[in-house]
């Protein structure tokens, strides 16, 4: 009987956000195809260290202790190598324990194309060319930022957050602020305080966190002594009298999230200090260079103010 994916939450994940393969890059960039293949083989089985995602992965995929039988969290390999180079990520995930079975190497090629067909809501990678693509198209991915979170092993935790505008609702109401400067905006999202947003990239992937977080609650209800261990946030610039609509639109669509910060322009890394957050999600880039520094970030490309000719091309990785 084939393996139904349709039913649970499903990561796409590149071998760049799941491990650092800097030095394994700069090989290829330097020396070419051959000498990475070489490279690749000679350090096979060196485990590859843990990256910007892997402790999001990591704890994610720890939910499916809630149903043993029938996972609710499926994480699969999307790479741009091909199957012999990705010998080295494979055993680097065996080599750690992390439940990935399933992955698809694409030789050179971008690999968020299968995305509908194995119902992903999130692509996560360090390649911002493969990223802009997927959004482009309507998929919800995110280029990683910053450093591997620390995982420590008693810590069951897991912290995401989430920005609003560009991210779980669609740039309109951005855009008026481009246009409109603060007071601007303000005025539209009182005017609009009761009109839900339509939802951007990742709504859908909020969704699939809070049936984790129903599951959760379904187990403490039967066992006192179980301890909650998702928790969700959203932190966005929004601030009095534009949160109403955030926090209506949150309701419309049907999800939820444990905590809001509505910031007014306050740096979103002073906050991420303090909650520290196993992934952040931003649609701007000028919001993740403070929080990069000590979070794991997403860069979100999404909306008018990622448009090509406003953001500078970045190094692409594998």
């Amino acid at each position: 009987m084939a393996y139904e994916l349709k039913d649970r939450l499903v990561v796409g994940i590149a071998s760049s956000a799941l491990f650092d393969l800097a030095e394994a890059d700069a090989v290829f960039r330097k020396q070419g195809e051959e000498a990475y293949r070489a490279y690749q083989e000679k350090h096979l089985d060196n485990t590859l260290t843990k990256g910007v995602a892997f402790s999001f992965i990591r704890r994610l995929l720890s939910l499916n202790d809630l149903s043993p039988d029938d996972p609710l969290v499926e994480v699969i390999i999307l790479s741009r190598n091909d199957p012999d180079t990705g010998l080295r990520v494979m055993r680097s995930i065996q080599s750690y324990g992390l439940p990935i079975s399933r992955a698809i190497f694409m030789q050179g090629r971008s690999p968020y194309r299968f995305m509908p067909a194995l119902n992903m809501s999130l692509f996560l990678s360090a390649n911002e060319i493969d990223v802009r693509e997927a959004v482009a198209l309507g998929l919800p991915a995110g280029r990683v930022l910053g450093p591997a979170a620390a995982d420590e092993g008693d810590d069951q935790d897991l912290r995401i957050a989430f920005d609003f505008d560009g991210v779980l609702a669609d740039d309109a109401s951005e855009q008026v602020y481009q246009v409109g400067g603060i007071e601007g905006f303000r005025s539209h999202e009182t005017m609009n305080a009761a009109t839900p947003h339509d939802p951007g990239p990742l709504r859908d992937f909020l969704a699939s966190i809070n049936r984790l977080q129903q599951r959760e609650g379904e187990r403490r209800a039967k066992d006192a002594d179980y301890k909650i261990r998702v928790h969700v946030s959203l932190v966005t610039a929004r601030n009095a009298p534009a949160h109403e609509r955030a926090v209506r639109s949150l309701k419309d669509w049907g999800v939820t999230v444990n905590d809001a910060f509505f910031l007014g322009g306050i740096d979103k890394s002073t906050i991420m200090e303090v909650l520290k957050p196993h992934i952040f999600f931003d649609d701007q880039v000028s919001h993740l260079t403070g929080t990069a520094c000590s979070t794991p970030s997403v860069h979100v490309p999404f909306g008018k103010i990622n448009e090509p000719d406003r953001s500078a091309p970045e190094q692409a990785h594998r």
